[in-house]
């Protein structure tokens, strides 16, 4: 047999055919299966331009020479609305097409975007499936015409692409088949809904500080400037210990005032009764001039009282909580402003600001588990002491209930970590209410205000 033979085409057709079902069976998905159809095919049977239009996305799944297609090219569009037709007519075996066999405005355009001649090659799904539908067309086109042997070869290897092409892009929809199942389905609902109804405890988390039980709060006792804190922050101090010194160089300044002032009262009060004896004038003076010294009498013992009190003592024995030293020398202050705390250091409870969206119903004596930050993995546990009935502002800008909860210390190591100023999160456990209503208490609250329930 010589080249020419047509025996020894039709066996190099035939190797080439095997060779390329093999290569089909071995695709792993379906964009790798692709990618052979429309380049690999040209090994078999020649052409220009390959495009698989794919049935389930009703768009072009791969061409020929591109790793991508775009979906929005003009081409593209055009070309997979004349495949979304042909699918409809479309039987198997290949179909020879050409520009005459489409109206005159759709064979202008064939005319300039692809040759003269083409093959298309619809592909079916393997026997015992959809029978009447494609899943898929193979669009080829060159500028010769397809001859015999190249439709029949095409119309085997069709066979290989549409099985292996419905394998591969029902394998994913495969696995979502059991939903259809309604014995399943109605299983799975009602373990949904079972789930659903559990009954759970409801907790809410809310940042919390540990603060002294009982604290003596030392205020400014006058509207001044305070000259400096005599003790250093957390320092001990002992009941009666001087702690804070106001500024009292103004007050002594209105205190030798009001001394002088009372001087010149008593001596005019003396003149008045010496010449009372001998002037009726003088006598009818006394009763002013004694109301006059009582004044001056009561402003200076008021001012020395005042004086008396510019120096603040600790009412107990404790430590001293406040901010800074050097932010409070030279303040000034106006009377009742809030200096420092006085605090027992063992006497401590827990400060919860719960915010408003977050509220729980919560009853005295409801657990709470606080996290430190310092220290998450070691909770400690405490109770619900009371809860603020109105919410307040907080001083990160938030409107929040307070509520006071009271530690339960067992151990020696759990005292140690209790205290004043540690910050962290509080786990509030409230009743008891099925699943379904916790997790969708806060969506049906947002809706109930959308809707205006």
């Amino acid at each position: 047999m010589t080249a020419t033979d047509p025996r020894d085409r039709q066996l190099t057709a035939l190797a080439g055919l095997v060779q390329m079902e093999r290569r089909v069976r071995a695709a792993a998905t379906a964009a790798e299966l692709a990618f052979l159809m429309v380049n690999e095919t040209h090994a078999l049977v020649p052409y220009r331009q390959a495009v698989l239009w794919r049935a389930d996305t009703g768009g072009i799944q791969a061409m020929s020479g591109l790793a991508i297609p775009d979906e929005d090219a003009p081409f593209n569009r055009w070309l997979g609305r004349l495949m979304a037709q042909w699918v409809v007519d479309a039987k198997r075996g290949p179909r020879l097409l050409d520009a005459d066999d489409l109206p005159a405005e759709e064979g202008a355009a064939w005319a300039e975007h692809l040759p003269a001649h083409a093959l298309l090659l619809p592909l079916f799904p393997p026997a015992g499936g959809e029978q009447a539908k494609p899943v898929g067309l193979l669009l080829l086109a060159r500028d010769e015409p397809f001859m015999e042997p190249d439709r029949q070869l095409l119309d085997l290897l069709g066979d290989a692409y549409g099985h292996a092409w419905h394998a591969l892009t029902r394998r994913t929809a495969r696995r979502w088949r059991w939903i259809k199942d309604r014995k399943r389905l109605a299983m799975i609902a009602g373990a949904a809904l079972l789930l659903l109804l559990f009954p759970v405890r409801q907790s809410v988390l809310a940042p919390a500080e540990i603060v002294p039980l009982h604290p003596a709060v030392l205020r400014a006792p006058i509207a001044g400037v305070v000259e400096g804190i005599l003790v250093q922050p957390n320092e001990p101090v002992t009941e009666g210990q001087p702690l804070v010194q106001m500024d009292a160089r103004e007050l002594e300044s209105r205190l030798e005032v009001a001394r002088q002032a009372l001087a010149v009262a008593d001596a005019e009060q003396r003149q008045a009764q010496q010449q009372a004896v001998f002037d009726e004038r003088a006598k009818a003076s006394l009763a002013i001039l004694a109301s006059r010294r009582e004044q001056a009498v009561a402003e200076a013992a008021f001012l020395e009282e005042t004086l008396g009190r510019g120096r603040l003592t600790a009412p107990k024995a404790g430590i001293a909580i406040y901010d800074n030293p050097d932010d409070w020398a030279g303040r000034p202050v106006s009377l009742g402003e809030r200096i420092l705390t006085v605090a027992d250091p063992a006497a401590v409870e827990l400060e919860i600001h719960l915010g408003v969206g977050d509220a729980i119903t919560l009853e005295p004596g409801a657990r709470i588990s606080f996290f430190l930050n310092i220290d998450p993995a070691a909770p400690l546990s405490a109770t619900l002491l009371r809860a603020g009935y109105r919410a307040a502002p907080t001083p990160e800008g938030t409107m929040a209930y307070r509520l006071t909860g009271r530690f339960i210390a067992d151990s020696a190591d759990d005292k140690q970590r209790l205290r004043v100023g540690l910050r962290g999160t509080a786990k509030l456990e409230g009743r008891r209410t099925v699943l379904a209503l916790y997790l969708l208490r806060r969506p049906l609250a947002a809706l109930r205000l959308w809707l205006g329930w």
